[in-house]
């Protein structure tokens, strides 16, 4: 079987359609690590998108949908603070069932898939030991894409789809062979204008635009 695993989407709606279109017809099953919510201009409607996909999906909760369930962000980040005050009030509640109803991990053939471990954000050369993660694992929350063997084990990170740390307007996935157990990264560019525009458009405050047009994006 192959599994789409995608997850750090934060309202990125652009991106997450582009993503169902570009690997149509290359997958059984998709698995959504979290995140979905926040940030972007599209939360609810990223909900909608894959809630009507739900019979060929598997949810797992990331921290910001915890957030919302919990109707408080617990951070002292001011960025964070200010997306979470902009878009909080816009989440539609009666999607706080679905969201709820996520879980924390899965399996996928070889593989473990969470969010992340120890409510820890992994990147490439963060320092790990191999007994914090009990099975070759997938991984997102830190936005970065990789590919890193612990020990014995295989730590893959799948990256962000609506919010890349290193370059804006390119979407990060895993492609998860069960039979297999290989995993391929995958990643393609998409118009993050169109996000900007319509932030723009719902007035999100200046620290939150500035944030996402601080960001490097491919051509520059």
């Amino acid at each position: 079987m192959k599994i789409l695993v995608f997850g750090d989407v934060h309202g990125n709606l652009v991106s997450l359609e582009k993503l169902f279109t570009v690997e149509k017809g290359n997958f059984d099953q998709f698995i959504c690590h979290g995140d979905i919510v926040n940030y972007g201009p599209w939360t609810n409607e990223c909900l909608e998108f894959l809630y009507q996909k739900r019979d060929s999906g598997i949810f797992l909760q990331g921290n910001h949908e915890e957030y919302y369930i919990n109707g408080v962000y617990p951070g002292s980040n001011e960025v964070a603070k200010s997306f979470f005050n902009f878009c909080y009030p816009g989440f539609d509640k009666a999607w706080l069932p679905f969201i709820s109803g996520f879980t924390k991990d899965t399996s996928a053939g070889a593989f473990t898939v969470m969010h992340t471990f120890g409510e820890k954000y992994i990147f490439q050369d963060t320092e790990i030991k191999e007994s914090e993660f009990k099975d070759n694992t997938v991984v997102g929350h830190s936005h970065q894409q990789y590919h890193r063997i612990v020990g014995s084990k295989n730590l893959y990170n799948t990256g962000s789809l609506g919010q890349n740390r290193a370059l804006l307007d390119v979407a990060n996935y895993l492609i998860l062979d069960t039979q297999t157990n290989k995993v391929e990264c995958k990643s393609f560019e998409f118009d993050i204008q169109k996000v900007i525009s319509e932030m723009e458009a719902r007035k999100y405050p200046e620290i939150c635009l500035n944030y996402y047009k601080s960001k490097k994006t491919v051509n520059e």
